[in-house]
C-alpha cells in the first residue's frame, strides 16, 4: 500500500466527507451481516465436533515445536495484548499519543473502537461458550471463541493504519495481528477458528467505527500535512 501523495488526498477529501454522511446505512449493513455469521456460527457449533479436524492438526503441529524460546515470545503478546496492559495501559496511552500529535478525533475513534470491540468479545464468549484447548499455559477466562487479544490486536492495527494512512503502519499492524494470533494458539489458550473468529471481528469494528469518523479523520491527515482541503466540501 503506498503513502497517499497531496493530489491524491485532496480527491478523497469528498470521498470522505460522503462515506461520513452515508454512516448509519455503512455501518448498519456490516454489522448486520456480523450479526447473521456470529448467529450462523451460534446455532452451528456442536461439542461433539469441537474441536474441529482443522484446530486439532493445527494445534497438535504447534505443541510439537514447542521451545522455551519460542513460548517467551508468545509469553511477551499475551502479557502486552491482554489484561491491564493491553486493555487499559496500550489503548490509554496511545491515545495520550495521538492526542499530543494533535489528533484528537483519531484517539476519540480509538477509544471508542477498542470499547466496542472488547465489550463484543465478551458478549459473544458467553453466547458461544466454547471450551478452551486442554493444554493451555495461561490463566485465561472462560470462553475460548473468540480470541480477545486477537481481536484487540486487529482493532489496533487497522485503527492505526486509517488513522496514519501510511505502508508500513499497514505493515507493523499486519504483523503484531500475526504474531498475536499464533502466540495465542502456540500456548494453547485458543483454537485456531477462535483466533481467526478474533481478528474478523476485531477487524469489523474498527471499519464499521472508520464510517462516522472517516471525514474528520482524513481532515486531521490533511492538517498534519499541510495540504488544503478541496473546497465547498463541509469540514464535518
Amino acid at each position: 500500500m503506498s503513502t497517499p501523495t497531496a493530489p491524491k488526498l485532496r480527491e478523497q477529501d469528498r470521498k470522505t466527507y460522503e462515506v461520513s454522511r452515508r454512516w448509519p446505512l455503512v455501518s448498519g449493513s456490516i454489522a448486520l451481516a456480523l450479526v447473521l455469521i456470529g448467529g450462523v456460527l451460534i446455532a452451528l457449533r456442536q461439542f461433539a465436533v469441537v474441536p474441529y479436524s482443522i484446530d486439532s492438526a493445527w494445534m497438535d503441529e504447534l505443541y510439537e515445536n514447542r521451545t522455551p524460546a519460542l513460548e517467551n515470545v508468545a509469553y511477551f503478546f499475551d502479557w502486552m495484548g491482554g489484561g491491564i496492559v493491553g486493555v487499559f495501559v496500550v489503548p490509554i496511552a496511545l491515545a495520550i499519543v495521538l492526542i499530543a500529535m494533535k489528533r484528537k478525533w483519531g484517539a476519540v475513534y480509538f477509544i471508542s473502537a477498542c470499547v466496542v470491540s472488547a465489550g463484543l468479545v465478551q458478549l459473544v464468549k458467553n453466547l458461544v461458550e466454547r471450551p478452551r484447548p486442554e493444554q493451555i499455559l495461561v490463566h485465561a477466562d472462560f470462553g475460548s471463541f473468540p480470541s480477545g487479544h486477537t481481536a484487540n490486536a486487529a482493532t489496533l492495527a487497522v485503527v492505526l493504519g486509517f488513522i496514519g494512512r501510511r505502508w508500513w503502519v499497514w505493515a507493523i499492524g499486519a504483523l503484531w495481528v500475526i504474531g498475536m494470533l499464533l502466540s495465542r494458539n502456540y500456548l494453547g489458550a485458543h483454537w485456531l477458528t477462535d483466533t481467526l473468529g478474533g481478528l474478523v471481528l476485531g477487524a469489523a469494528v474498527a471499519l464499521i467505527l472508520w464510517a462516522p469518523f472517516a471525514h474528520r479523520l482524513h481532515r486531521e491527515t490533511l492538517a498534519k500535512r499541510d495540504i488544503e482541503p478541496v473546497a465547498g466540501v463541509p469540514a464535518s
